[in-house]
């Protein structure tokens, strides 16, 4: 028998979503012991400190805990280790040991031991079964024929994408939730797809006649075949024994090469039964409200067990409330779980799904319809005797899902009608106002609407803090609408200004507004932008700009560039508002020195190419590496070298990759059908064209693209801005992915659309990102935060709903026409190019008018450069004698100079002078571009960290 240690032992027997959540729980308690934690024994009734539970795992999977919610995701590119709910980490911290592939297989209740298949005992003080539930499948003939599968787990997935390769046609026994999940799942894979459903309509458990038949007419507009009303009698087979088809019960039958079986799901509970524990007839292990089994420290959680009120539970969030019952059990809490609410909101094959409350209650008190059948949209409202909602029905439009499932037990604050009326309509003036602070928002999370206000209060001041403080909105996304009115009439309680604010100190007005005032008025120049619309300083001129909007103006002029007549992001005044890596047109790093990346279409190069990028690499000493984005990196360019670098890639036939914008970066491609036997379409070719038509166009933050061959998404699509990826039918194009810190998989903007549809629709997605976005706001953030999210721009770039495609269209198109190599245009232009040094050389002969002197150390003055050298609002650097660091000049707008040391005293690298000018309160300032910290250019303090400082030096101009 295996025994850890003295402290208290939980066995938990199964690791999915609910075991995990337990896990969580009991940690957010601190009933968790770790490695290195002696506390003395615990368990349910303990008090104080001496609760910390020792936590054995038993799983029957061979993988920890993952998100079956989105399980449907893998077909569409998510990776199985994307959808883990806990890192390695969670279990090393809390010293819990986790047994994948050994599943417990007997109990013994006297001994309180827990036998596994490899033949370990585990003594246990607590005993939790999380067992879950196995897919029920119906006992017809043909049923374990190859090619029928269930629908449950990741090795499901993995075995239905298989079986797709070669495969025509799909099949799908049951049409509630999961069957239509798994009906998208297959139509994803290219199959034409059949759903066959025994009772009259589909989604019986939560919609009824009208709501199903407005389901079934957009299931059918999607080209899936919708049997309702009908059983299968028989699966048949071909001659090599594999799936062919359904018989149906009323005579008819349906072509199928796959079979998926999701008619229901029976609670796991023979191993309960087995060892003696109460089990109801109908399965389910019995629970009281703690979680508690018939027998002594045993409990059960999740689809395995019958709730105390009689129920068991499909569904994550009613898993969830258990899972907070039974850890208040097991440290002497007081909670319990007596039932749940069963609402769901879902997209199921691109229509939206909810219900809430109890949709099927007697309408006592009448019922409120609204429906549009030409768009699909059916609506409904139960109220009861008294006039309080009762429960509700939406199809096709569930935006008011999340006002109105909080909302059931209480009178609409307004005309039941009013909750059902299109967008745009006459609706309630307020809704979540009259919701008591006890009234749960979040049902997945359980998350009150006190918890939002409390949240609020204590400095949750956007919905993404929201989010990260209370977990809600962050399961289904169901309650976000409410959420966010939550938290903004908790936000004008307290006077907190919820509005969007001004881009800096310099413009009230946001990046987005600023967009429209260039691109409607004309401006062509930060100086007349700052001079109509800046805010002014102490002395009431135009502001000098910072290096928030210096850059910002620098982006929006070279995105409307073509519009203003405006060529190289580095003629006039533009350079002086570029930052480091614009304005050297490389990378920065942290030693001074630039990386180099010339442009490599989807990866492709060619053996000259590579030859070249090695000689070069060779002969200027750089470091090379190869980068996630499918290019060649070369590290370590001094300033100076940059144009003879760029001459000799240009000469080869390269050009600048744009690594150093923001804008696009790369378009990421797998080998697709040119090579892989599994591609379904050309994604290389896709890649280079993506990325050839919009290489250079700034946007608010960079922009990542990829294009997969088929669904094994090697090329990481949805991880990306726009991400491509092949269908048996065209390409599925998915948007707003992101990697990085905070991780997202993209959105599912349009599917199977053929390649001139394909890039018309980013052309007016990647423009109406643009145009609307704020500054430094990837995609992933813009469609989390813009009104209406994906559906809003699904409308606008598919439907043109805000009448902007022509012009979309056209911008970018301007954009194509007026494309040029940022890199060749520097070499074609001596001016541009007299920037690219390590030091102005000092004017030759005597001083005279114009030469801007430095005081040396020891008290004389040397000529260090000419005062026309010295472009406004830009620094140059420049050696006094024979001192070893350089100086950095900076010329105002005004025409006052300044000189500071060139090195910065955080790196101890000589970029200064490639620092932002600017100004803070009127006093001038730098910002260096090597971690932004603002230095004073009369006092040399810094604005950020009172411990730096930047020598300063006494300069005059003859």
């Amino acid at each position: 028998m295996v025994s850890s240690t003295d402290r208290p032992t939980l066995v938990l027997v199964g690791h999915g979503m609910v075991g995990q959540r337990l896990l969580e729980e009991l940690a957010a308690r601190d009933a968790l012991a770790g490695p290195d934690r002696t506390d003395g024994p615990g368990g349910a009734g303990g008090t104080g400190d001496d609760r910390r539970w020792r936590v054995v795992i038993l799983a029957e999977e061979e993988r920890r805990a993952y998100d079956r919610v989105h399980l449907s995701s893998l077909f569409t590119g998510t990776t199985p280790e994307e959808l883990n709910l806990a890192s390695p980490d969670f279990f090393a911290d809390h010293d819990v040991t986790l047994r994948l592939g050994d599943p417990a297989t007997a109990i013994d209740t006297t001994t309180r031991t827990v036998t596994t298949r490899r033949g370990s005992a585990w003594h246990y003080d607590a005993l939790v079964l999380a067992t879950g539930s196995y897919a029920f499948v119906p006992p017809v003939p043909g049923r374990d024929a190859p090619g029928c599968f269930v629908y449950r787990t990741v090795e499901d997935v993995r075995a239905i994408r298989e079986a797709a390769h070669g495969a025509r046609t799909a099949a799908v026994i049951g049409g509630g939730l999961l069957g239509l999940e798994a009906v998208g799942a297959l139509r994803s894979l290219g199959l034409e797809t059949s759903v066959v459903e025994a009772a009259p309509r589909l989604m019986p458990g939560q919609v009824d006649t009208g709501g199903a038949d407005a389901l079934a007419r957009t299931v059918g507009a999607m080209g899936v075949h919708v049997h309702t009303d009908t059983a299968v009698t028989e699966v048949w087979t071909g001659a090599d024994g594999r799936v062919r088809g359904l018989s149906l019960s009323d005579g008819g039958s349906v072509q199928a090469d796959i079979v998926v079986f999701s008619v229901g799901v029976r609670p796991r509970d023979e191993l309960a039964r087995a060892a003696g524990l109460d089990v109801a007839d109908r399965g389910g292990i019995m629970i009281d409200p703690q979680c508690r089994t018939s027998a002594p420290g045993v409990y059960a959680l999740g689809e395995c067990a019958r709730a105390a009120d009689g129920n068991v539970y499909g569904l994550v969030a009613p898993g969830y409330r258990m899972a907070e019952a039974l850890a208040d059990t097991l440290t002497g809490g007081q909670g319990s779980f007596t039932g749940a609410d069963t609402s769901t909101k879902l997209k199921l094959l691109g229509a939206d799904v909810a219900s809430f409350g109890d949709p099927f209650a007697p309408d006592a008190g009448g019922s409120v319809l609204w429906a549009d059948s030409g768009s699909g949209v059916y609506k409904k409202l139960v109220l009861g005797p008294d006039g309080k909602l009762m429960g509700g029905i939406l199809v096709g439009d569930a935006d008011a899902y999340g006002t109105l499932r909080p909302l059931v037990g209480a009178r609409l604050p307004g005309p039941a009608a009013s909750f059902l009326l299109p967008a745009g309509a006459a609706g309630p003036a307020d809704t979540t106002a009259v919701l008591p602070d006890d009234a749960v928002i979040c049902s997945c999370n359980g998350v009150t609407k006190k918890a939002l206000r409390d949240a609020v209060h204590a400095g949750a001041h956007d919905l993404a803090a929201v989010k990260k403080c209370t977990g809600a909105g962050t399961q289904c996304g169901g309650c976000v609408g409410a959420v966010t009115s939550i938290m903004e009439a908790q936000l004008a309680a307290e006077g907190v200004e919820t509005g969007p604010g001004g881009l800096c100190p310099d413009f009230t007005q946001t990046r987005r507004e600023l967009y429209e005032i260039i691109r409607v008025t004309g401006i062509d120049s930060f100086t007349r932008l700052a001079g109509e619309y800046g805010v002014p300083g102490p002395d009431g001129r135009p502001p000098h700009g910072c290096a928030v909007c210096r850059p910002t103006v620098a982006s929006l002029l070279a995105t409307l560039g073509p519009e203003l007549g405006l060529r190289h992001i580095l003629d006039g005044e533009q350079a002086a508002l570029q930052d480091t890596n614009d304005l050297f047109l490389a990378n920065l790093q942290k030693d001074g020195t630039y990386s180099v990346v010339p442009r490599l279409p989807a990866g492709e190069i060619s053996p000259d190419h590579l030859i070249v990028l090695g000689e070069v690499a060779r002969d200027f000493g750089l470091y090379t590496k190869l980068t996630g984005g499918q290019r060649i990196d070369l590290f370590g360019a001094t300033v100076d070298q940059l144009p003879d670098i760029w001459r000799r890639l240009i000469d080869a036939g390269l050009e600048s990759g744009h690594a150093y914008g923001k804008s696009l970066r790369t378009a990421k491609s797998c080998a697709g059908s040119r090579w892989c036997r599994f591609g379904q379409r050309d994604s290389v070719g896709m890649a280079v064209e993506l990325e050839l038509r919009y290489r250079g166009l700034r946007s608010p933050h960079k922009l990542k693209l990829a294009a997969s061959g088929c669904v094994r998404e090697c090329a990481e699509a949805r991880s990306k801005d726009v991400g491509v990826i092949a269908t048996a039918k065209g390409w599925n194009l998915y948007v707003g992915g992101n990697g990085g810190v905070k991780p997202r998989h993209a959105d599912l903007l349009a599917q199977d659309v053929g390649d001139e549809e394909l890039i018309r629709v980013i052309d007016r997605f990647l423009m109406f990102y643009i145009r609307t976005a704020d500054r430094l706001e990837r995609t992933a953030a813009w469609l989390e935060r813009i009104d209406g999210g994906i559906d809003h721009v699904r409308d606008v770039v598919l439907h043109d709903s805000l009448g902007l495609a022509g012009e979309l269209d056209a911008q970018l198109r301007r954009h194509v026409d007026a494309y040029h190599d940022e890199w060749r245009a520097v070499l074609e232009d001596p001016a541009k190019l007299r920037r690219f040094t390590t030091s102005f050389p000092a004017p030759a002969g005597p001083p005279a008018p114009g030469h801007v002197q430095i005081r040396t150390h020891e008290g004389d003055w040397r000529s260090v450069c000419l005062l026309e050298e010295l472009e406004p609002g830009r620094g140059v650097p420049v050696r006094v004698g024979d001192e070893a660091e350089a100086v950095a000049l900076f010329r105002s707008p005004d025409g006052e100079v300044f000189a500071v040391s060139d090195t910065d005293p955080v790196s101890r690298a000589g970029v200064i002078s490639r620092g932002i000018y600017g100004a803070v309160d009127g006093a001038p300032v730098v910002t260096s571009p090597m971690y932004k910290q603002r230095f004073d250019l009369h006092t040399g303090a810094c604005l950020d960290d009172e411990s730096r400082h930047l020598p300063v030096r006494e300069v005059r101009v003859l």
